[in-house]
């Protein structure tokens, strides 16, 4: 039986889909096999030896020491995608809050609570043009990362009716596929920033990204922009845009990640992180973590993983070894020499590598013995060997 080990509230609709016949959920066991988190701080001294992988009911694994996990060949698997209508949702709201002034004008509301009803209609009547705004039709919105919220946000800008220009140098096939032929693409992110009336931020929080957003590029921003930041905190130099909504260079900043240099700004728009907090988007989140753990635990293979490649195989016989060796020549041959020297046929196998992790599933013609097991771990450059 598996044990796996929970550090937060997971979403029952994730917790249903171990079966309780060979697996053990709970907050406290002995010998897990696997981790399921959400936003938990991990670290890699929280884990005993017997953990072979850690799932992240979210997309972003800035809580977990990948790097370290990775020398140990923890497998790390995030779920992209599962939450990105959620947050969809909310960016096409802040668009709303960017362009038109609602915010304060309901704010300014609930401040007439004294008013008689044959004075209200008058006042709010003398009062609205202060809340006047702008409508998103016609204008540009730029985007920056078109994964998949970003390809979702560009569909849905456009059909709002507006422009939509984006850049990202890493897209994928799949990426690709999701965008409309309507997006513009940018060649680089400076074009996209002098063209853009709103832009919003759809990268992760990488040293390449760090504070992407700062004087630098604010000033190669249009006049009275409007940026929406619900990607992460880090991508964006907060003093910077405190200065430039100060000084009007940026109309507005709508983000979900408060930081205290902006709080009180009447030109930011804060949201208490709140871009993935549906219970869908909890309820996907959780059973693609729990169905990508639990495939890697019963049959070795990887989808969706942050730091090994992704590897899946069909069954090919009742015996099945995975091995996860360092990236570097003649591994592959040494474990494929070894399996032919006690007699055993291979029957398939995949290999992939990512960086300096090498991942392999093979299945063989014979049980496989605990003698070797041994063997294939005691070769040079395996990390881990497992028989499933």
């Amino acid at each position: 039986m598996f044990q796996i080990c929970t550090y937060n509230a997971i979403s029952p609709a994730g917790l249903a889909r171990f079966d309780t016949r060979y697996f053990q959920v709970a907050t406290q066991v002995a010998n897990p096999s696997g981790v399921l988190l959400r936003s938990h701080k991990l670290q890699s001294t929280d884990l005993s030896d017997s953990v072979m992988a850690v799932a992240r009911a979210g997309a972003g694994t800035n809580n977990i020491p990948t790097e370290a996990l990775t020398e140990r060949g923890v497998v790390v698997f995030n779920t992209p995608g599962a939450n990105a209508n959620a947050v969809k949702e909310l960016i096409c709201a802040g668009l709303m809050l960017a362009s038109r002034d609602i915010f304060y004008g309901m704010s300014f509301v609930q401040t007439l609570g004294h008013e008689r009803s044959e004075t209200l209609g008058p006042l709010l009547e003398a009062e609205k043009k202060k809340f006047a705004g702008n409508e998103v039709y016609g204008k540009t919105l730029g985007i920056v990362g078109l994964g998949a919220i970003g390809s979702l946000v560009a569909n849905m800008a456009l059909d709002l009716g507006m422009r939509v220009v984006g850049f990202d140098p890493a897209i994928s096939v799949e990426a690709a596929w999701r965008l409309s032929s309507r997006v513009e693409k940018m060649p680089n992110l400076d074009t996209l920033l002098r063209q853009s009336d709103f832009i919003t931020l759809h990268v992760p929080a990488i040293d390449a990204t760090k504070d992407m957003i700062n004087s630098e590029s604010i000033s190669r921003m249009k006049p009275g922009m409007k940026l929406l930041n619900f990607a992460r905190e880090e991508i964006v130099n907060s003093k910077d845009v405190a200065q430039a909504l100060n000084d009007g260079t940026m109309k507005r900043y709508v983000t979900d990640f408060p930081v205290p240099e902006l709080i009180g700004n009447p030109k930011a728009i804060l949201m208490p992180h709140i871009g993935a907090s549906t219970t869908e988007a909890e309820d996907n989140c959780a059973v693609m973590a729990a169905d990508q753990l639990i495939d890697f635990l019963e049959n070795g293979n990887i989808k969706n993983s942050t730091n090994f490649p992704n590897t899946s195989m069909p069954r090919g016989s009742d015996y099945r070894i995975t091995v996860a060796n360092q990236n570097v020549p003649n591994v592959l041959g040494s474990i494929l020499a070894l399996i032919a020297g006690i007699g055993a046929n291979v029957v398939d196998l995949v290999n992939q590598s990512r960086g300096e992790i090498a991942y392999n599933i093979i299945d063989i013609d014979q049980p496989v013995t605990p003698d070797i097991l041994r063997d294939l771990a005691g070769l040079e450059g395996v990390v881990t060997v497992r028989s499933l």
